[in-house]
């Protein structure tokens, strides 16, 4: 049974910083991109990161690029989400998910497996 548990959510202030992490089990993803999203209270799950089986490739939604840095290690079957300088508008649950196929994808709907979310809160 697959299994993504993601860890290294809370709450911080406006301008900290949180890292999540996503850990696999159950198989491995080689060569499987992962992802990044989040779902505010009222709004659609929205796309954050997704990187690249090597690493070689990662991609941002704009409002998170140059703050948020997704890594992995896949040693460990595991991928990160460094987030800083965080704002009152990045609050959400944050979920990682693998997509179908060896390509990051933008739509929540092209992703097969999915995280139970982690609760991110930023207060001003």
């Amino acid at each position: 049974q697959v299994q993504l548990v993601e860890s290294g959510g809370g709450a911080v202030q406006a301008g900290g910083s949180l890292r999540l992490s996503c850990a696999a089990s159950g198989r491995t993803f080689s060569g499987n991109p992962m992802g990044w999203f989040r779902q505010a209270p009222g709004k659609e799950r929205a796309f954050v990161a997704c990187i690249t089986w090597s690493a070689d490739n990662t991609y941002y939604a704009d409002s998170v690029k140059g703050r948020f840095t997704i890594s992995r290690d896949n040693a460990r079957n595991t991928v990160y989400l460094q987030m800083n300088n965080l704002k009152p508008e990045d609050t959400a649950d944050y979920y990682c998910a693998v997509p179908w196929g060896t390509r990051c994808n933008m739509a929540y709907t092209n992703y097969a497996y999915w995280g139970q979310g982690t609760q991110v809160t930023v207060s001003s």
